[in-house]
C-alpha cells in the first residue's frame, strides 16, 4: 500500500516535468519607441540593421502589428494581462491605479505550465502592484540559463538604446563615449531622408541621423542575443519575438495616434521543430493585422492554452490559433500622457488601409503631449519656429488649438497621414462606417475612458474603475453617444445638452458641460445652468463648468472657481485635471504663491 501511495504522489510531478520538456522555449526582444519604418526589412533603404533582417528573412515578417497605445506603460499593460488598458482602467500615463483581481498576467499562466520565467528589466505596467514579484527573475541580470535543469524558459530582454532619451543631449554624449554610437553620423544630416509630416530644420535632421545610428546598435544588441543563444544550443527549441513597444521617437511619433506612434515591426522566428504551431511558413510578409492585445493570448495559445474570458485578443499561432475575420480592426487609445491630459481613440480597418482616429478633447492643440519630449532638440526647435512664425501651414498645425474632431486616412496612398479626408464628400459613407464601429468597439470594451480620471476616486474609492463601469453596463451606450454628441462641435446639439446638465449622472453632467465648453459662445444661453455646476458635488464637473464659463464670457465667478479647485480636497488627479485646466484658460499667474513650488 505504502508504494502505491507513494506512486501516487510521484505521477502529478513526473508528468508536469514531462509536459514542460515538451513545449517551446519562448525568448522576446523588445526594443523602445521605434515604429516600423526604421528597420531595412520594413523598406528603410537607409538603414543598417543586418541581424533583424535576417531574423525577418528566416521568420515571419508582420506587416501591420499595432501597440494599441503609442506610449510604453499603457502599451505594456495591455501586453502583460491581455486586456486594453482602456478596459481595465490603465490607459493614463503612469497611473497606477488598482485594477480588478480578475487580470492575471501572461506570465503567471506560464510559470503554472513550469516555465522559468525572466524579464531584463523594463517592468511600468502601469497598476498598482510589486511588477518585479510576477517573474521568477526580473533584474539586469536576468537570464534564461539560471533555470532549474530540464524547464522550459519564457524570457524577455528590453534593450533600452532606442529610446526617446538616446536623443537628449547628455545621453547623446554618453553614448558616444561608450562606443554605442559613432561620433560622426553614419548618414549626414543634410541627405537623410525626412517623413513628409516634419519640417525641414537642422535639428530635427540631425536627430533623424542620430536616431539612425541608435537603431544600429540596437540591431547590434539584438545580434548579440541572437548569438547567444546560439552558442547555448537553443536555436532549434526557442520560438523568437522581436516587437518594439511602440512608435516614435523623432516628433510626432510616441503619443500620437498617427502610424508613427503605434505601427510597429513584430518578426517571429519559429524553429522547424515548432513549425506545426504557426500557420505562417518561414520567410513570409504577412497583412493580417496584431496588436499588443493579441499576444498573451497567442503566448498561451503556443504552450497549448485556451486564452482565458478576461483575455480581449486574438491568439494568432499556436495550438488554439484563430485566422483574422475578414472584418477585424485594429483599436487604438491615447489618454493623459505624464501630466497633459487628451483624449483620442482610434480605428484601424481593411488589413492597415483605413484609419479613423477621433479627438474628445479638440480644443487643445496636437503638440505638445507632454513636457518630456523637449529633452529632443528636434522638437524645440520646431516649436520655436512655430513661435517665430518660421513654419508653413502645413507644419504650424500641429501646435495650434482647435484641432480636427475627426481624421480619415488611406494608408496605401499616404502611409505617413498628411491628408485628412474626413471633409473628402468622397469618403463621407466610409466615415460614418468608422465612426460607428469606433463608437461600438468603445460599448464593447467598456472603455473607461468614458470616466475622467479626475472622477476615478470619487465613483471607485479604493477598487478598480472597470468594476464601477461593470455595474454601468445598460448605462455604457448611453454615455458613448453622449460623448460623440459632446465632441460634434456643433450647435444643433445645444438644447440636448443644456437638457442633461442636472442628470444624476456626474458622467452625463461632465460630458454635457464638455460638450459646452467645445461650443464655446455658442452655448451663452446655458451660462445659468452653468453656474449651478459650480457647486456640483464632482470636481470634474465643477473644473469642466468653470472651463465653459469661462471660454463663453471669461467669467469672473468661472476663474474664482477654477482657483478654488486648488484649496479644496482632492485625489492627485482631480488636482491635475484643474490645474490642466488653469493652464488652458491662461489664469497660471492669477495661482496664490502658496501653491507655486
Amino acid at each position: 500500500m505504502a508504494y502505491y501511495l507513494l506512486l501516487l504522489f510521484f505521477i502529478p510531478f513526473h508528468f508536469s516535468i514531462v509536459s514542460a520538456a515538451d513545449r517551446p522555449n519562448i525568448l522576446w526582444i523588445t526594443s523602445e519607441d521605434n515604429d516600423y519604418g526604421w528597420l531595412g526589412c520594413y523598406g528603410n533603404k537607409e538603414a543598417q540593421t543586418p541581424h533583424l533582417d535576417e531574423l525577418a528573412k528566416n521568420g515571419v515578417l508582420f506587416s501591420h502589428a499595432y501597440s494599441n497605445a503609442p506610449v510604453c506603460a499603457v502599451a505594456r499593460s495591455t501586453i502583460l494581462n491581455g486586456s486594453y488598458a482602456v478596459t481595465q482602467g490603465t490607459q493614463h500615463m503612469r497611473s497606477r491605479h488598482v485594477i480588478s483581481a480578475k487580470y492575471k498576467p501572461y506570465v503567471s499562466y506560464l510559470r503554472e505550465q513550469g516555465y522559468y520565467c525572466t524579464n531584463r528589466d523594463k517592468t511600468d505596467y502601469n497598476f498598482k502592484g510589486n511588477d518585479k514579484a510576477i517573474w521568477d527573475e526580473c533584474s539586469v541580470k536576468a537570464h534564461y540559463k539560471n533555470r532549474p535543469k530540464g524547464a522550459p524558459f519564457f524570457a524577455v530582454f528590453n534593450l533600452q538604446v532606442s529610446h526617446e532619451s538616446n536623443l537628449f543631449e547628455q545621453k547623446i554624449k554618453i553614448n558616444r563615449q561608450q562606443k554605442l554610437i559613432p561620433e560622426t553620423t553614419r548618414l549626414k544630416p543634410s541627405d537623410v531622408g525626412l517623413r513628409p509630416y516634419l519640417p525641414d530644420l537642422p535639428e530635427i535632421r540631425n536627430d533623424v541621423a542620430i536616431y539612425h545610428d541608435c537603431i544600429t546598435a540596437l540591431d547590434k544588441q539584438v545580434g548579440n542575443v541572437l548569438s547567444e543563444l546560439k552558442k547555448a544550443g537553443l536555436v532549434e527549441d526557442t520560438i523568437i519575438f522581436y516587437y518594439s513597444d511602440h512608435g516614435g521617437i523623432t516628433p510626432r511619433g510616441k503619443r500620437y495616434l498617427k502610424d508613427s506612434g503605434v505601427h510597429v515591426p513584430l518578426i517571429i522566428h519559429v524553429p522547424e521543430k515548432w513549425q506545426h504551431l504557426s500557420r505562417f511558413k518561414p520567410g513570409e510578409q504577412v497583412d493580417e493585422m496584431v496588436g499588443f492585445v493579441d499576444l498573451a493570448p497567442t503566448l498561451l495559445s503556443l504552450i497549448g492554452i485556451e486564452k482565458p474570458a478576461q483575455m480581449q485578443g486574438r491568439a494568432f499561432m499556436g495550438e488554439k490559433q484563430v485566422a483574422a475575420a475578414d472584418d477585424a480592426t485594429m483599436f487604438l487609445f491615447a489618454d493623459r500622457f505624464d501630466e497633459i491630459y487628451g483624449m483620442r481613440r482610434g480605428l484601424v480597418t481593411e488589413r492597415g488601409r483605413y484609419k479613423y482616429i477621433r479627438r474628445f478633447t479638440p480644443q487643445l492643440s496636437a503638440a505638445p503631449y507632454s513636457s518630456y519630449q523637449f529633452g529632443q532638440a528636434g522638437w524645440r526647435a520646431w516649436e520655436k519656429a512655430w513661435k517665430d512664425g518660421k513654419l508653413s501651414d502645413k507644419d504650424k498645425k500641429i501646435w495650434e488649438p482647435n484641432q480636427p474632431v475627426e481624421e480619415l486616412f488611406d494608408l496605401k496612398s499616404d502611409p505617413w497621414e498628411v491628408n485628412n479626408l474626413a471633409s473628402d464628400p468622397a469618403q463621407a459613407e466610409r466615415l460614418k462606417t468608422m465612426r460607428e464601429l469606433l463608437k461600438n468597439k468603445m460599448i464593447e470594451s467598456r472603455d473607461t475612458g468614458i470616466i475622467p480620471e479626475a472622477m476615478f476616486a470619487e465613483l471607485a474609492p479604493n477598487s478598480p474603475i472597470s468594476e464601477f463601469l461593470d455595474k454601468k453596463v445598460d448605462q455604457m451606450k448611453s454615455y458613448v453617444d453622449l460623448a460623440f454628441i459632446a465632441t460634434e462641435r456643433d450647435s444643433k446639439n445645444l438644447q440636448q445638452l443644456i437638457a442633461v446638465l442636472q442628470s444624476e449622472s456626474p458622467i452625463v453632467r461632465y460630458w454635457s458641460s464638455h460638450g459646452l465648453m467645445l461650443l464655446g459662445e455658442d452655448a451663452k444661453s446655458a451660462e445659468a445652468e452653468l453656474i449651478k455646476l459650480l457647486s456640483d458635488s464632482s470636481s470634474a464637473v465643477r473644473v469642466t463648468s468653470a472651463y465653459a464659463l469661462f471660454i463663453i464670457k471669461k467669467s469672473e465667478a468661472a476663474r474664482d472657481a477654477l482657483i478654488a479647485e486648488l484649496s479644496k480636497e482632492k485625489d492627485e488627479f482631480a488636482l491635475l485635471y484643474a490645474v490642466n485646466t488653469i493652464i488652458l484658460c491662461k489664469l497660471s499667474n492669477q495661482v496664490p504663491d502658496e501653491w507655486i513650488k
